[in-house]
């Protein structure tokens, strides 16, 4: 969701790449909620961070604790940013409770993204 949110909030002024430390697939949870702001994740895919080793960024953003403890160094320059936000992926429940917990995370995601941008 945080591509998603920052490839469509930075209008292409960032090039973005996303990964994680347990990669599985985009949750439909996520699909849909994204869907709800008229951008298509759905054809996104999760990858390891382990992809992305040995190459330069700028910043390296983390979402929750266990991305932010296990996120490999980078080279050069890098500011990373913690954002410690609840794993929606963990929700239970209905699907109705599930896409709730996805709206919210996604609802967290977004205003922090677009204060990195106005930051910028």
């Amino acid at each position: 969701m945080a591509e998603g949110l920052l490839r469509h909030e930075a209008g292409g002024c960032f090039e973005v790449a996303s990964a994680g430390t347990k990669p599985g697939h985009v949750r439909p949870e996520a699909i849909t909620v994204m869907k709800e702001l008229g951008i298509d994740i759905s054809g996104h895919r999760s990858k390891h961070v382990d992809e992305f080793k040995g190459q330069a960024f700028d910043y390296v953003l983390t979402v929750c604790d266990n991305a932010n403890e296990r996120c490999p160094v980078f080279p050069g320059v890098v500011r990373r940013l913690h954002w410690p936000l609840e794993d929606p992926a963990k929700a239970t429940g209905s699907e109705t409770a599930r896409v709730t917990v996805f709206r919210r995370i996604r609802d967290e995601i977004g205003a922090r993204v677009r204060a990195f941008i106005a930051e910028r």
